[in-house]
């Protein structure tokens, strides 16, 4: 195994550290770095110490290079290239976090000869430049450092262990191959030798791709909703209980509960964790005719938001069915919700009858012309248990299932390049010179390949490495 260079590689690049774990006071605190001048580094730290054997955690005095001062008492890790994450000779220095600490093992770093700070994303970046990551596996470890719920945490990782990258270059690789036979046509199409039905397997192969494609690509903003979060809007007439829900489900007090009818006259918005799916949870004014402006308003907004909703959360008081609040509400709310449009969808609703706790022990049922429901009181929680189970299935068909069915698109580059490349496939369709089939056929495949990162330009690499913090 490599040992660590004395010195940087003559035009080899620079070498950048950064603090890798979050900031302010911890227990542990973990300080990386990359390039050719990390054993360098990790010499004049330790010294007079070697490095340690690679990838050993190793207990070692870090002192100030220029001054010999001790700074802390640490464990240190070194990573020889390219069997590291970015590829590149690497070192750990996991150093206790106070804070004087960190600073003074950050300041000694600097002042090694040929290392600089890292600047955000750009250990990730070095990884994708040395062939450690595709670009969706990237954009997957992006997305597992901010995931905030269990089914986003479960699609990144799909994405960073390179399902997605491995589907599109399984694409790419069933173009190439048509490519191939088109390309054998124009070569040798009247020579003897060559093998018959060679444009019907490209035909078919081009074919199968088509449907594949159209099938992932139906189903590309499940995996958006998946990754930025579905929107939730809960309605109502007024005094359902619809504020009391938000605060139930949101788990503190984000609207205010009164027995005021129309105390909601805004739409009120907050980020959620439902049943381990994000959402954003919309709190609207009750929907009622012959207020003040400010509140029609707010019924305005209302009803625009519920247009807009990935899934409805439709709420009325059980003990108030025959108000007409309540039936007008049904009937232009959660009806029309249930009807199929005319392209076979229907708008997802769940229809919550709250305040459970004030019918009568032993009493009739809701009557049978209510629309299936579910039973919840928000003032004692009876209910909640089965609400959250019908929240997670309704936004595992919103968001798509990250623990089964193939890889999901979650980003509108994904959306994007497919959709070019169906359209590219539609041209090779209509070609009538072979020559323009195999371009057609070439600038789908080109599509796939920028998918996964080759072929990128430095604008869109840019983006998506800001998304990192510094350290990673």
């Amino acid at each position: 195994m490599r040992q660590a260079s004395g010195a940087p590689a003559p035009g080899s690049g620079a070498t950048i550290f950064a603090l890798s774990s979050g900031q302010g006071r911890c227990g542990i605190a973990v300080i990386r770095t990359s390039g050719p001048a990390s054993g360098h580094a990790l010499r004049s730290l330790t010294a007079p110490r070697d490095v340690p054997p690679p990838r050993s955690a190793c207990l070692r005095l870090l002192s100030d290079p220029r001054t010999g001062e001790p700074l802390d008492r640490a464990l240190v890790l070194w990573f020889p290239g390219p069997q590291s994450f970015t590829g590149e000779d690497c070192a750990e220095f996991h150093v206790h976090g106070g804070p004087a600490v960190v600073s003074g093992v950050l300041q000694a770093l600097g002042s090694v000869p040929g290392l600089r700070p890292a600047e955000a994303g750009e250990f990730t970046r070095r990884a994708f430049a040395h062939g450690k990551l595709s670009l969706t596996e990237v954009e997957g470890l992006a997305d597992l450092i901010h995931a905030e719920t269990e089914a986003q945490r479960r699609q990144a990782l799909r994405q960073l262990d390179g399902e997605l990258g491995h589907l599109c270059r399984s694409w790419a690789e069933t173009l190439t191959k048509a490519l191939a036979h088109v390309e054998a046509y124009i070569d040798f199409g009247e020579d003897d030798n060559l093998e018959e039905g060679v444009l019907e397997r490209a035909d078919s192969e081009v074919r199968e791709l088509e449907v594949a494609l159209g099938a992932h690509l139906r189903d590309a903003r499940r995996g958006q909703r998946l990754r930025s979060g579905a929107h939730v809007v809960v309605a109502g007439p007024p005094n359902a209980g619809k504020s009391s829900l938000v605060n139930l489900l949101s788990r503190k007090p984000v609207s205010i509960v009164s027995p005021e009818p129309g105390t909601t006259r805004d739409v009120l918005e907050t980020p959620v964790d439902l049943a381990g799916f994000p959402a954003l949870l919309s709190d609207t004014a009750g929907l009622r005719e012959g207020v003040g402006p400010v509140e029609q308003e707010g019924v305005r907004r209302a009803r625009e938001r519920l247009e807009q909703a990935d899934l409805i959360l439709a709420v009325l008081d059980a003990s108030d069915l025959a108000s007409p609040y309540s039936c007008n509400f049904l009937d232009t709310v959660v009806t029309p919700a249930g009807a199929q449009s005319p392209n076979g969808s229907s708008q997802r609703l769940l229809l919550v009858l709250n305040k459970s706790d004030l019918l009568l022990p032993g009493g009739p049922e809701p009557s049978p012309d209510v629309p299936p429901h579910l039973l919840l009181s928000c003032l004692t929680g009876e209910g909640l248990d089965g609400l959250l189970e019908a929240l997670r299935k309704e936004l595992a068909e919103v968001c798509g299932d990250p623990a089964t069915g193939p890889p999901l698109l979650t980003r509108a580059r994904h959306q994007h390049h497919l959709q070019s490349c169906l359209d590219a496939l539609g041209l090779y369709k209509q070609a009538k010179d072979l020559a323009l089939a195999a371009e057609a056929l070439r600038v789908a495949r080109g599509h796939l390949t920028r998918l996964t990162g080759g072929g990128g330009t430095e604008e869109i690499l840019d983006l998506i490495f800001r998304d990192f913090c510094v350290g990673k």
